[in-house]
């Protein structure tokens, strides 16, 4: 039984290419208690692989996080296999506003301690004693009410792109950054303002609204679905959209724009850009803003010295990488010295 890729995101592309077929890119997410994620990650394996979904896909015995890819004639037999599922029967599925045949080309379903992590230890902590779930519209009404503090709950490299107006933007790298940061900095405010809090499609909203009323804020509230799930209803219902930017996404997209508004900055000659770009030295692989005349002028890298790599041979690049393993710096999002106008 097949329990893995057998195939490489290069030959997965060319399928789907020859394919021709539409794909449709969703999220979604449920806090439940899972008695074996091993099993239950095999059955999803099995089940998905045979219905050509593709993407990322994590499951702990707190529940699952799941982003993929499945070809929108396959959709209505992936919807009924949730629906098979008893904590997934009827679970809210985002569907992508801008959509890509190729946002994911692997199917990777993983166990982990967590779906989210968190860095909390604490067996009182229960995630599933969430705050108000509040639509697009009444989001914008609570906004609005200068009793109410707006967080946005995702990292700088997101909010950077975009964010909705007047949200507290934390300066954080992970989601456990920002649980503390965000709790001294509203201490005094537990009982008497709104703490409304938004992320890209509801799951870190979902245990930090649980943590807060945990830590003893009285009145929370969290954006049901997320920038995802609003940006649809405002669609859908003729709503003011309040959100300004690009909305960051975890696959091949990148990014979601919502407005047109360019509220970000290339990192390297700090003109107006909101592209996120991944440094093309493979070794290096930094996050990191590129407008596209810093693009053509260093090759897609962050620096010089990653240009010069990047031009070398595949083979002496490959011996430049044996017996180097990569250090957790590549992966800090836009914050390496290299960048002028990080």
């Amino acid at each position: 039984m097949q329990l893995y890729n057998n195939l490489s995101a290069e030959e997965r592309a060319k399928l789907i290419e020859q394919a021709g077929k539409e794909r449709l890119t969703i999220s979604f997410y449920t806090y439940a208690k899972i008695g074996n994620p091993e099993i239950f990650r095999n059955h999803l394996f099995v089940a998905w692989n045979e219905l050509d979904v593709l993407g990322r896909i994590y499951v702990a015995h707190e529940g699952i996080n799941a982003q993929l890819s499945v070809p929108a004639d396959h959709f209505q037999k992936f919807k009924d296999h949730l629906d098979s599922i008893s904590f997934l029967e009827d679970v809210r599925l985002n569907i992508a506003i801008e959509q890509d045949n190729f946002s994911f080309l692997k199917l990777k379903v993983k166990v982990r301690d967590k779906i989210l992590a968190d860095g909390l230890n604490d067996d009182t902590f229960d995630v599933t004693n969430k705050g108000v779930h509040v639509d697009a519209e009444r989001f914008n009404t609570l906004i609005e009410d200068p009793n109410t503090v707006l967080v946005d709950m995702r990292n700088h490299y997101e909010s950077e792109i975009g964010h909705f107006k007047n949200a507290v933007t934390p300066d954080v790298d992970t989601f456990r950054d920002s649980l503390s940061i965000i709790e001294e900095d509203l201490k005094t405010h537990k009982e008497d303002k709104n703490l409304v809090m938004y992320c890209t499609g509801g799951i870190r909203c979902e245990k930090a609204s649980a943590y807060y009323k945990h830590k003893g804020f009285k009145n929370v509230f969290q954006l049901e679905g997320g920038i995802i799930n609003y940006v649809r209803q405002v669609e859908e219902k003729n709503l003011e959209n309040k959100f300004i930017g690009k909305n960051f996404v975890f696959d091949q997209r990148r990014a979601e724009r919502i407005s047109e508004d360019v509220i970000a900055h290339c990192h390297q000659c700090g003109k107006p850009c909101d592209t996120h770009v991944n440094c093309a030295n493979e070794a290096c692989h930094l996050l990191f803003i590129q407008c596209p005349e810093c693009a053509e002028k260093l090759s897609g890298c962050c620096s010089e010295k990653c240009a010069e790599i990047a031009a070398l041979p595949y083979e002496e690049q490959k011996a430049l990488r044996r017996g180097q393993t990569k250090s957790n710096m590549i992966f800090k999002k836009g914050r390496s010295e290299v960048l002028k106008f990080k």
